[in-house]
């Protein structure tokens, strides 16, 4: 069971174990506690940091990796973020893409060519995850970089201002966070100082005083006009605190962080209409007007019958169908109709009688000649 385990990966990690092994020079971790791994975003191939300063130093080499020609370069080695090699290359990859499509919402008129937008984008980073037509993504992306280099510029220090108010909010956040903790903290340390007081107080009142019986009250009702005293103050420099605050100017940014100016208003397509099997040809009868209701006795029988009904038959497509039947040839003209077909077979018969015509002359010439 624990061979098992180990075979497919599920059991723990032991030293020696492959992922703890250089596949160029063979080193393990067992061995070389504080070695490391790197890998190149080109191939994704991993190996120790002493095979890449040893076969890279120099400059530009081949992945000693079998099987990958690719040529690889020091400076791009980097330790790995995720376990995943898979993770780690669709990341990069994301974010690779993500720098030549970088437009927002609000550059587009439409929110469908935003969304079409978007769907490029994702083709052509599946593309590249995929390996499909990765030469012509590649020079998609290109072109689109190139034909887009101002307003991916644009678009970038857009992104960079924003990041950089969402940094001073978060930072004028933490800072008014602790005041208030500091506020509180003073405000605890006050109200256990006066009431450590007014028990000291009380004390030595009632130690020191005779027996009169509205001395007490008058202890208590002096601690509780100091208590409601200093409550006020905190009250008031708490106040002054957000002022403060609402002056500064680097602390304002909660007003100016969600306010975007030069949006583009979102026109959303008008919707659909409802399909139509006939293309907009107008069905209306044009000689009648169909009746939901016809009085005949077999009708009224048929209405009643349940070898009619019980199928879910509807009486209205029999008049349909019957009234159809009935009009259908009042707009067919049997006389028009056959006259331009004579006149046709008629201007038909001249163009032979003419072209026998011609034939007859050309033999009678030959035969004079």
């Amino acid at each position: 069971m624990s061979r098992s385990m180990q075979s497919n990966g599920a059991g723990p990690r032991r030293p020696g174990d492959k992922e703890d092994i250089c596949p160029v020079c063979k080193s393990t971790r067992y061995l070389n506690p504080e070695m490391r791994f790197l890998v190149n975003p080109e191939c994704y191939h991993k190996m120790c940091e002493s095979c890449v300063d040893r076969i890279f130093s120099q400059g530009p080499a081949a992945c000693p990796i079998a099987g990958c020609a690719r040529t690889l370069r020091k400076q791009r080695f980097r330790q790995q973020t995720f376990e995943d090699l898979k993770i780690e290359r669709e990341v990069d990859i994301r974010r690779r893409v993500a720098t030549a499509f970088n437009c927002q919402e609000s550059d587009f008129e439409t929110l469908l060519a935003y969304n079409n937008y978007l769907e490029d984008m994702e083709v052509a980073t599946f593309n590249l995850l995929q390996g499909i037509d990765v030469d012509a993504t590649e020079r998609k992306l290109a072109a689109f970089a190139a034909q887009n280099a101002p307003s991916i510029s644009a678009n970038n220090a857009k992104a960079t201002e924003t990041r950089t108010a969402q940094n001073a909010h978060t930072a004028a956040q933490k800072e008014q966070a602790r005041l208030n903790r500091a506020g509180a903290t003073r405000a605890d340390l006050a109200s256990m100082a006066e009431r450590d007081e007014a028990h000291r107080e009380t004390i030595d009142a009632m130690a020191n005083a005779k027996d009169e019986p509205g001395q007490k009250v008058v202890l208590l009702k002096k601690s509780t006009a100091r208590r409601t005293a200093a409550e006020k103050a905190r009250d008031k420099q708490r106040q002054q605190q957000q002022q403060q605050l609402q002056q500064h100017p680097g602390d304002n940014t909660d007003h100016e962080i969600y306010r975007i100016q030069g949006l583009k208003p979102i026109i959303h397509p008008p919707p659909e209409k409802a399909y139509d099997p006939f293309g907009g040809m107008a069905h209306t009868p044009a000689y009648y007007t169909l009746q939901p209701h016809y009085e005949h006795p077999w009708l009224d029988r048929a209405r009643t019958d349940p070898a009619i009904v019980a199928g879910g038959y509807d009486l209205k497509e029999y008049y349909h169908r019957t009234m159809l039947a009935a009009f259908a040839g009042l707009g067919c003209f049997i006389d028009e109709e056959m006259g331009e077909k004579e006149k046709g077979r008629g201007e038909g018969d001249d163009k032979m009688v003419a072209t026998e015509g011609a034939a007859m002359a050309a033999a009678g010439a030959d035969r004079a000649a």
